[in-house]
């Protein structure tokens, strides 16, 4: 159970307190009234002595009294008027009014990873949606108190045991006493006490009225004369009191002086109020007052409504005037409604003395004499009756357990549960004493005889007053000092059961039940409470179940072991029953509180519902934001609920907002649907205008293309380069790359650089989380505008927000939208949020369809607010150590003055080139901007693709001059130039990147520059294959150029005709054709052998000139200057030359072998297109570098290296031969190098030739030489290989140590051209080795040129 002001003890000694009844005159009551006040009320706060009192049991030992509370009331006789009220409405109104206070200290409970919060405001904190709770959360963790108190508990709690209806089975709630009060302003005030007496003893003894009951017949009455201190004479009230001590002794009477105070002067002085936190807050229909035995309960029935005290502490009840004049009807004395006044306006602190002075006089010197005496009376009258001992005490085993069951007539009447006992029966007597024993706080002598009169009503099967026994004997046990004995728990359990099961009043169980659940409580016992307390719910009560169950969830949370999910259940069980019972404030505390445990735990089902009561209730309280934000949080977990189920907590969501938000100041905030905050990304500028016709425009970058790190950092290269040609080869200090487009993945640290004019797009990413679709309506972005003047325009003359009219979501769909702002003023812009109408959708196949009006009016206008988290930071010590999070400024674009905007457009521009072949298009340029602009560049990934024909260098560079007639492009104007593409050298697809750059013709704007992006992708296929190579041939070179058409037989050209080689160099140049001598025209697969002569240039050294020669192949000459051969070529020439490895360690021999001679190769070829034969044109580039090496015009492709098997046995690979062996012998061709024969006469060709042998060791070597034809070998490649060697075809020799021969041979040719003789095979060993012979290493190539005389 929750903590309690009271202790266990002061809250059972509260319940059960001595009853005193008042009886006042008219005129009593009218001087009492002064203070807005009955007499009953004015002394209720000081019904609680403050000094203890003594009393002596039958034993004659004295007993002290402490801390001892009466209760005083007035006497109802009447029956309880009709409107009067229920007792079942009255506790609801107590608990409906006691709510928690608004700013009460934090009452919190911290058990392992929870923590619970109990005051108002920190329920409130626990909803997620409220915006203090992580201060709420920072307090529980420094709060050392863990007290959860329940206010609106005790304050039912002692309602309910005051409005116990009165039984005959127990005395606690009988009158001892009664106070006959009269005023000094009477006429004869003895008179009246009489008239009060009478009137009394007929109330008790006339048997008229069956209420209120009374304790004994000897009922002590105590004279009490009121004197109004401010009205009457002061003499004669003394003389009036002197005379009634006279009469009723100087014990039995009391002068009360009261008013001192006027009540015109009372706000000149303080005086407390102690009265306001006793009196119950009438409501305004005046209800009548009753009587705290108000109503009558038949012995075991079932509880019924009945009129009851007001709501207060114990023992108080509304004021009621008994009018013992009988012309007047009881109703007739108006009684002014205790409202918002001040209560005891006339009194002094002098009077609440006085006051205190007489309750502790009334108490001590009548009524615990008058207690004391009927204890010993009932003492005497039981021994005297069972002819015992006259001690109790030496003999309570005796005459306790001796009892007989009483005869009774047929005539006397029967109880449902058990036998009922006339007034005079033993067994009442020793239940009186016993009441009275435990009134005054003899709780030893109280046990005894509720135990001993607990046996003799079993015995006779009494079982109501037997259930009464049990629990008063289990509560004296309890209360004994010293504890002599255990608390007797299942006493309490044995009565809980009998009045419930057996006697059918769950009154008293109920009572039975709250005290032996506060008892256990305080011994630690919280698992047997809340059992005890959850036994006695039921579906009769709800306010009583409700109640129950929320101190049975206090005891889960208060054991050794807190049991926090029981809390949270039985919490929501009790919130359950509240609602049921109407108390809906309670009711969301409860949902609230439980909400606690369930909040992110995975509980999605159980916080849904949680969530989805407590908007309802929230609705029902008139709480509109509280019950949004809780439907929101409905409709933002990702909910497991079923569609229907999501339509419905839409539908609520809804209804909520346009029931009472009604028009608010601004939007409110929506949770559907989702938006990826970090997934937003934003585009600044035109989207390019689509192709027309036979153009194609450049891709350039937009947000329907996917973010490529690789390629952004090509972009980023190209523009760098770009803004370093236009600034003198150098990129200002300040560059910053142009952003076109963001989102998460780019660089948002600064604010991007929008223009004006110029739309700003912002791509949302949406998705519903429900099963049901959601239609949105007059979606705009919502933003905030500041002007670079600071200007204080209207932001909507500066923003022109673009409105989607609507927007559909599929149920769990996600989906994107784009959302625009124009800009129309510089300055700096902030999208802060997005603005749109939410509605529940009717379905995917009605959505066409004209819906239900219901669906189109239940819409609700809002907003969902953009906050961007930037990158989490990860570069010092302390942000490793912590959570940190960088800037983000993807939506604050600057706005600045307007600038050109340039539109390419590609005419005929081809997909698909041969390899090497040169086509030509055309680009159109246009400014669509309101700026001229000028300083048009292009640059690419591939500067040897294209070429304005405008090339002013020889170098290679990535970036081109666009020649622009005039420099500059005005708005509006559009110009088109010529642009010439050359397929790649490699076969395959290629994605060729154009970055175009320009600036604008105006000074003074923020944004220096602007780009446009351009992506081709070209398909290149196989056209000529072109090897070469060169030999040293006298003080020049043999250029050996061979060419193969290796096109596809299928789509590709089907000849080839080789128009022109050209040569480029610095060093060398052709100046002579060898071969062939006609056109070469190649088929598909045929492969032509050129043959050219070289010839060193003679320039400085320090000379950069190129030298170009063109030897024509073909019957037109071709200047290639005069082409855009040049344009294509010097761009690559250097990417044609890589560097040789280890060239910086090359010696002055091996330099002398470059050569730096670039071949190209220029051809047509004829393609059928559309039954039109078209000539395709091209050139192909081959760099030699070095003689002796060769160079082809094929880039080798990119393979995946094979798999390689794993062997797990080693195999032992022959070893090479060592490298001593492979130079044993030196060799070397003697023979003319031209030699003119006429084919015509013969036409075999015979050239002597001899071979030079030398042995470069000291020991004879054996020599094998092969003369047989290897014209497939790779290892020594021919010019021409159609000759052979004529005679022997292999020889054994044997040299000597250092010896030289030379060996005589013979080859013959069949036609003319240039061959190489260098094809013996040579192989030698040591002279009487065992190992195989080694291949010696092979000369230069020997070559011989054979002409036709």
């Amino acid at each position: 159970m929750a903590q309690c002001v009271q202790s266990v003890e002061e809250f059972v000694q509260d319940s059960f307190v001595p009853m005193v009844a008042v009886l006042c005159s008219e005129e009593a009551e009218r001087v009492s009234m002064k203070n807005n006040l009955h007499f009953s009320e004015l002394l209720r706060p000081f019904c609680r002595l403050t000094s203890e009192g003594h009393i002596r049991d039958p034993n004659n030992q004295v007993h002290v009294v402490k801390n001892l509370r009466i209760c005083v009331s007035n006497i109802a006789t009447g029956p309880p008027s009709s409107a009067a009220m229920p007792r079942r409405r009255l506790l609801s109104e107590v608990v409906q009014s006691t709510q928690p206070q608004e700013g009460a200290a934090t009452n919190v409970m911290t058990t392992g990873d929870y923590e619970l919060s109990f005051s108002d405001d920190s329920v409130r904190a626990s909803a997620p949606w409220h915006s203090v709770w992580k201060q709420t959360l920072s307090e529980i963790y420094t709060c050392e108190q863990h007290t959860v108190t329940t206010p609106w508990f005790e304050a039912y709690r002692e309602n309910f045991l005051q409005s116990t209806p009165v039984s005959d089975h127990e005395f606690l709630n009988h009158y001892l006493a009664c106070l006959l009060v009269a005023s000094s302003s009477e006429a004869v005030p003895v008179e009246q006490f009489l008239k009060l007496s009478q009137e009394q003893h007929r109330i008790q003894h006339s048997g008229e009225f069956p209420l209120p009951k009374w304790f004994t017949p000897n009922t002590l009455k105590y004279y009490v004369l009121l004197h109004d201190v401010s009205a009457s004479d002061e003499l004669r009230a003394d003389a009036v009191y002197e005379d009634m001590k006279q009469r009723y002794g100087a014990q039995g009477c009391h002068l009360l002086k009261i008013n001192s105070c006027n009540a015109s002067n009372q706000g000149t002085e303080q005086i407390p109020d102690p009265w306001s936190q006793y009196l119950q807050r009438r409501s305004q229909d005046s209800l009548e007052d009753v009587v705290s035995s108000g109503g009558a309960v038949e012995l075991g029935a079932a509880e019924v409504e009945f009129p009851l005290e007001e709501v207060g502490v114990p023992g108080t009840v509304c004021s009621y005037t008994l009018n013992t004049d009988p012309k007047m009807a009881a109703g007739d004395l108006e009684i002014p409604a205790c409202g918002a006044e001040n209560h005891g306006a006339c009194l002094s602190l002098n009077d609440h003395d006085r006051i205190r002075h007489f309750i502790q006089d009334f108490t001590f010197r009548g009524l615990l004499p008058h207690i004391e005496k009927n204890i010993r009376q009932l003492n005497d009258q039981l021994v005297s009756r069972k002819g015992l001992s006259r001690s109790l005490f030496t003999a309570t085993k005796k005459w306790f357990g001796g009892g007989k069951i009483p005869e009774k007539s047929s005539a006397e009447p029967k109880s449902t549960c058990g036998v009922l006992y006339p007034p005079e029966a033993p067994e009442l007597q020793i239940r009186k004493m016993a009441d009275l024993c435990f009134l005054v706080q003899h709780y030893e002598l109280a046990y005894s005889c509720y135990h001993t009169a607990k046996k003799d009503f079993l015995s006779d099967q009494a079982m109501l007053y037997a259930a009464g026994a049990l629990e008063m004997a289990a509560v004296s046990a309890f209360l004994q000092a010293g504890a002599p004995r255990p608390y007797p728990a299942h006493y309490m359990d044995t009565a809980i059961q009998t009045y419930r099961d057996v006697c059918r009043n769950t009154v008293l169980a109920e009572r039975c039940a709250l005290l032996s659940a506060d008892i256990l409580k305080s011994q630690g016992k919280y698992s047997e409470a809340a059992t005890l307390l959850i036994k006695m719910t039921s579906e009769d009560c709800d306010l009583r179940s409700a109640l129950l169950l929320e101190q049975a969830a206090h005891c889960f949370i208060n054991m050794r072991t807190p049991m926090v999910r029981k809390f949270s259940f039985h919490m929501i069980l009790a919130g359950h029953r509240f609602s049921k019972a109407g108390q809906r404030r309670h009711a969301l505390r409860c949902y609230l509180q439980a909400l606690q445990v369930y909040r992110g735990r995975g509980w999605s089902l159980a916080e849904d519902h949680i969530n989805f009561t407590v908007g309802r209730q929230s609705f029902t309280l008139g709480q509109a934001e509280c019950a949004a934000a809780a439907f929101r949080l409905v409709l933002t977990n990702d909910s497991r609920q079923t569609a229907a189920q999501q339509g419905a907590f839409l539908r609520e969501f809804l209804y909520v907002h346009q029931s009472t938000l009604g028009i608010p100041e601004e939007l409110p905030l929506l949770p559907l649907p989702h938006i990826h905050s970090s997934a937003v990304r934003v585009y600044l500028g035109h989207e390019r205008r689509p192709a027309q016709g036979e153009k194609q425009a450049a891709t350039h970058v937009s947000l329907d293309q996917e973010l490529d790190h690789d390629q952004a950092a090509v972009w980023v290269r190209l523009e760098e380069r770009l803004v370093a040609a236009a600034n003198g080869g150098a990129a200002p200090a300040g560059f910053q790359p142009t952003q076109s487009c963001l989102d998460q993945h780019t660089d948002n640290q600064r604010p991007p650089q929008a223009v004006v004019n110029e739309p700003v797009v912002v791509e949302l990413t949406l998705r519903n989380p429900l099963k049901v679709p959601l239609l949105l309506s007059d979606l705009s972005l919502l933003w905030t505008f500041q002007e670079d003047d600071d200007a204080t325009t209207d932001e909507d003359e500066a923003v022109t927000p673009e409105v989607v009219q609507e927007f559909f979501l599929s149920p769990e769909e996600t989906k994107t939208i784009r959302l625009r702002l124009l800009p129309c003023r510089t300055g700096q812009m902030k999208v802060v949020g997005v603005a749109y109408e939410l509605a529940a959708a009717p379905c995917a196949e009605t959505l066409h369809s004209d819906p239900s009006p219901a669906l189109r009016t239940l819409a609700v206008r809002g907003r969902q607010d953009l906050h961007i988290q930037g990158p989490r930071l990860n570069l010092t010590k302390e942000d490793k150590m912590t959570v940190r999070h960088g800037v983000d400024c993807r939506l604050e674009p600057v706005i600045t003055a307007p600038m050109p905007l340039m539109e390419v457009f590609f005419l005929d521009f081809p997909t698909a080139l041969l390899c090497g072949e040169v086509r030509r298009t055309v680009v159109e340029f246009g400014n669509v901007g309101a700026v001229a602009l000028r300083g048009l560049r292009v640059a690419s990934t591939h500067a040897d693709f294209f070429t304005f024909g405008c090339r002013t260098t020889r170098t290679r560079t990535d970036e081109e001059v666009v020649p622009i007639d005039g420099g500059e492009l005005r708005p509006g104007e559009s110009t088109q130039l010529p642009l010439w593409l050359r397929g790649p050298d490699q076969e395959g697809v290629h994605e060729i990147h154009f970055l175009f750059y320009y600036q604008s013709a105006e000074g003074g704007s923020k944004v220096r520059h602007r780009v446009l992006h351009h992506t081709a992708f070209i398909c290149a296929s196989r056209s000529l294959s072109v090897r070469a190579s060169a030999r040293r041939s006298g003080g020049g070179a043999l250029v050996f150029v061979d060419v193969e058409n290796i096109a596809a037989s299928d789509g590709g050209p089907p000849d080839f005709q080789i128009l022109q080689v050209s040569s480029s160099s610095r060093r060398w140049r052709l100046h002579q054709r060898i071969n062939p001598t006609a056109d070469c025209k190649l088929s598909s697969r045929e492969r032509a052998k050129l043959c050219f002569r070289a010839a060193p240039c003679y320039h400085s050294q320090e000379s950069e000139q190129h030298t170009v020669a063109d030897l024509n192949l073909g019957s037109e000459q071709t200047m290639s200057s005069s082409t855009r051969c040049p344009d294509f070529f010097f761009p690559v020439s250097k990417s044609l030359q890589p560097e040789a490895p280890g060239s910086k360690t090359l010696d002055s021999g091996t330099k002398c072998d470059e050569l730096d001679l670039t071949i190209i190769i220029m051809w047509k070829a004829p393609v059928l297109e559309d039954n039109k034969e078209q000539i395709l044109e091209g050139q192909l580039h081959v760099a030699l570098q070095t003689i002796g090496k060769d160079a082809t015009s094929l880039l080798p492709k990119e393979e995946a290296p094979e798999m390689m098997l794993l062997k797990f046995k080693s195999e032992l690979l022959p070893a090479p031969p060592p490298a001593e062996f492979s130079q044993l012998i030196k060799t070397n061709l003697e023979h003319p190098e031209n030699f003119t024969h006429s084919f015509h006469r013969s036409s075999l060709c015979v050239v002597p030739v001899a071979l030079t042998l030398s042995n470069c060791c000291s020991d004879a070597v054996d020599v094998d030489v092969d003369l047989r034809n290897r014209s497939g070998s790779s290892e020594s490649p021919d010019v021409h290989s159609c000759f052979s060697w004529v005679g022997k075809s292999r020889m054994a020799l044997q040299l000597q140590p250092r010896e030289v021969r030379s060996v005589g041979l013979r080859a013959c040719f069949l036609r003319a051209g240039v061959y190489n003789l260098n094809t013996p095979r040579i192989s030698a060993r040591t002279a009487g080795g065992s190992g195989s012979a080694g291949r010696q290493a092979a000369t230069g190539p020997a070559l011989i040129v054979i002409g036709c005389a």
